[in-house]
């Protein structure tokens, strides 16, 4: 048997190595969007391919090319057996992240070079997702080392490289290794804990629907003073369209998407003030919508407005625009289907075009939501051991973002255990500029995980059980 302070002990006194494994991850600039160096994530692949190689574990780099002919970025498969009859469990991370931003808004030159300030480490990936990455390697590392070499279960490992850019071959990868990574438990290591130092299991998940929105007005541009007044430009109409999408308080206006009044009788409380300083909500900026706050976060579906085609500041000249086209964010409460979701909104844009405009509505990404429950065997050997790690209650919490892969992953292993874990907290910024991880979660988040392994492995006792 192994000890909780064994596991304890091990992560504390080999934690450095963690943080120096992190911030060598974190120097390869692994970014999937097609517009950067491609080349980077191959070598990312290759660099987690020796860190689980290292962990004792039979590690390989795939890619193939999906169903509608996008080639997929390479992702790492890597897999050792624990003792015969012991639980199969998946891991899950992606090593892939996202662009930087404006290098400026960085408070250090490279955000590839991490920097470690105070109890965070700063950098692009720190947390989004390479600690899940590394989360990953060091409780394998630490159960390896406390086993005499032997793991408690058997364990296959699965590192996307293409998260950030949609998982476009996500789906026919886990076709075409169904067998290597069939298992009983899945343990995704993506999500966020509810603060720093209180542990969170993620249950439930809002779906997300993209959608191109192109508005006509003319069939040419025209002299902003020779023809304004009686017509309206396309930009300032597509203003007026898209202001339709929210009522007066703020709640999504649009017909036939499902919203709950609560997210869950045993979520958190999230006060506004609390809120407000995680989101950096400015003094003076009242919140949108109305009802508990976390349903308005988790449960109830959300508008935003991620892009649109106006004329630059620098290039602007005294015309009317014929034509603006907008991307639509949409995320989908759990139990809704996004292609339902995507046709309520269809419908709400075309009954809403200013003056008889033409709209064109052209749906892009979709994912399903996700909903689950952390009240079964798997779930509660999750809770203690998080519980344990982090010395406080773990909690059980949804996300206002979407991971569609989850569903992907339910569907294909329809009798395995999902379990969503925390690695971000409010102050990480992930996808924004100034991302970090704090260290001491990361410590607690390795020693919640090898606990875990070890519970379901049946190498490890709670005091209950004793």
């Amino acid at each position: 048997m192994i000890t909780v302070d064994a596991v304890r002990s091990a992560v504390h006194d080999s934690f450095e190595s963690v943080v120096s494994d992190l911030v060598e991850l974190v120097s390869i600039p692994s970014v999937s969007a097609s517009s950067h160096d491609q080349a980077q994530v191959l070598r990312s692949a290759e660099h987690v391919a020796g860190l689980l190689t290292g962990a004792g574990l039979s590690a390989q780099v795939l890619s193939l090319v999906g169903a509608d002919g996008v080639s997929g970025r390479p992702a790492v498969l890597a897999h050792r057996d624990g003792p015969a009859g012991a639980p199969r469990v998946l891991l899950y991370a992606h090593h892939d992240v996202q662009p930087v931003g404006d290098p400026a808004a960085w408070a250090q030159a490279d955000p590839f070079a991490a920097e470690r300030r105070g109890e965070r480490l700063f950098g692009r990936g720190t947390a989004d997702d390479g600690a899940g990455v590394i989360a990953h390697v060091h409780a394998l590392r630490t159960l390896a080392a406390l086993g005499g070499g032997e793991l408690p279960c058997s364990v296959s490992v699965f590192v996307e490289g293409e998260e950030e850019v949609g998982s476009p071959t996500f789906e026919s990868f886990l076709t075409a290794h169904r067998d290597y990574l069939d298992c009983d438990v899945i343990v995704v290591a993506d999500s966020s804990n509810w603060k720093v130092g209180v542990p969170a299991l993620t249950t439930s998940l809002r779906g997300v629907v993209k959608a191109d929105v192109r508005l006509d007005i003319l069939d040419h541009a025209l002299h902003s003073g020779q023809y304004g007044g009686p017509i309206i430009d396309a930009v300032t109409a597509m203003c007026r369209l898209i202001a339709t999408l929210h009522d007066e308080t703020g709640d999504v206006a649009v017909p036939g998407l499902v919203r709950r009044s609560q997210a869950s009788p045993d979520a958190p409380d999230y006060s506004e003030a609390d809120f407000r300083a995680d989101a950096g909500v400015l003094d003076g900026v009242k919140l949108a919508g109305t009802g508990d706050l976390t349903a308005r976060l988790w449960t109830g579906p959300a508008l935003a407005v991620i892009g649109m085609d106006v004329t630059p500041l620098q290039v602007s000249g005294n015309v009317l625009a014929p034509a603006c086209t907008a991307r639509l964010s949409m995320r989908v409460a759990p139990g809704q289907d996004p292609v339902e979701a995507f046709e309520a909104l269809r419908a709400h844009l075309e009954a809403h075009a200013p003056f008889g405009a033409r709209v064109a509505i052209t749906r892009g990404e979709t994912g399903p939501a996700f909903d689950g429950s952390s009240d079964n065997p798997v779930g509660r050997a999750a809770r203690w051991a998080l519980t344990t790690a982090f010395g406080h209650e773990c909690v059980e919490i949804g996300q206002g973002g979407s991971i569609p892969f989850v569903s992907t992953l339910t569907e294909t292993f329809p009798g395995a255990q999902v379990l969503v874990t925390g690695i971000e907290d409010p102050d990480t910024r992930a996808h924004s500029e100034d991302e970090s991880m704090h260290l001491g979660d990361l410590e607690r988040i390795v020693t919640g995980e090898a606990l875990l392994l070890a519970r379901l492995g049946g190498t490890i006792l709670d005091e209950g059980d004793r």
